[in-house]
């Protein structure tokens, strides 16, 4: 195992502090990295992306693990100390300055399968997740994704119809992929202490169902979700068919769209494909 420093030595040398404006919150516990780099399974020689490496924490366990890294980093201070980690692992990281939600991530992955690790920044988490799911393009390149959220949006993405949590973000994950909570991290073990707890989701892609338009079921659930209080004959009247469709399937358009399983949504959108 290759020898290095502290991940807080590091974060000294360099002058790391946290960046409130960039969602930055770093993680120093060895062992919990290296548990975190182990969820997706065996890494050897497997390609990895990961978003918002900052200081190299979580990295530093990839690399141990044998991953090859792409590393998408748009904080300038943090690439000296990343440069240390190619050093180090020589041919196994490769350091991408930029903003993640603007790059091809399959094109940086060369066009081949690859896993997604990230501490995700808080201000852009949900915006990333929702386009790893999101295109008609399915199964994904990507294997997996093991990512890590605010506790209560962790909870949104493994949540099941009638809880407190479930909305937009359960369907979106659940409907051809297989969501769960994999670990909770106390707002402890963060540099700085978040305000929040934190949860690691770890998501992996299965069949999608056939004669469903993903473009569709995105819109249903943005439409039903965005107006969450009001009845489906509200919410959803502003797309086309989406009432009929409801009267085919024998849905009750008095109930809210918190009620409507994953299920019925497909079912949904499967009519108005059609």
């Amino acid at each position: 195992m290759t020898d290095l420093p502290p991940i807080r030595e590091v974060i000294q040398r360099h002058n790391l502090a946290a960046s409130k404006a960039l969602g930055q919150n770093f993680l120093l516990d060895e062992q919990l990295l290296a548990r975190i780099a182990a969820l997706p399974g065996d890494l050897t020689d497997a390609q990895v992306l990961e978003v918002g490496p900052g200081p190299g924490g979580l990295t530093r366990a990839l690399l141990r693990a044998g991953a090859r890294v792409t590393a998408i980093e748009m904080d300038r201070r943090c690439l000296p100390a990343l440069a240390e980690l190619s050093e180090s692992f020589p041919g196994q990281l490769a350091v991408i300055e930029g903003d993640a939600l603007k790059l091809d991530h399959k094109a940086l992955m060369g066009g081949e399968p690859f896993h997604v690790l990230s501490n995700l920044p808080y201000n852009v988490g949900t915006a990333l997740f929702v386009r790893w799911l999101g295109g008609e393009d399915w199964p994904p390149l990507w294997q997996s994704l093991t990512l890590m959220f605010q506790r209560e949006v962790a909870d949104r993405i493994v949540a099941s119809a009638g809880d407190d949590a479930y909305g937009r973000l359960a369907v979106l994950a659940q409907w051809r992929a297989e969501a769960r909570l994999a670990m909770k991290v106390h707002r402890s073990a963060f540099t700085p202490p978040p305000k929040v707890m934190s949860a690691i989701v770890h998501v992996t892609p299965a069949a999608m169902p056939e004669g469903v338009s993903a473009r569709i079921l995105e819109r249903l659930t943005e439409a039903a979700f965005g107006q969450r209080r009001k009845m489906l004959r509200q919410s959803l009247k502003g797309v086309p068919g989406a009432l009929e469709a409801l009267s085919t399937l024998g849905i009750d358009e008095t109930r809210r769209a918190e009620t409507v399983s994953v299920a019925e949504f497909v079912d949904l959108a499967e009519v108005l494909t059609a």
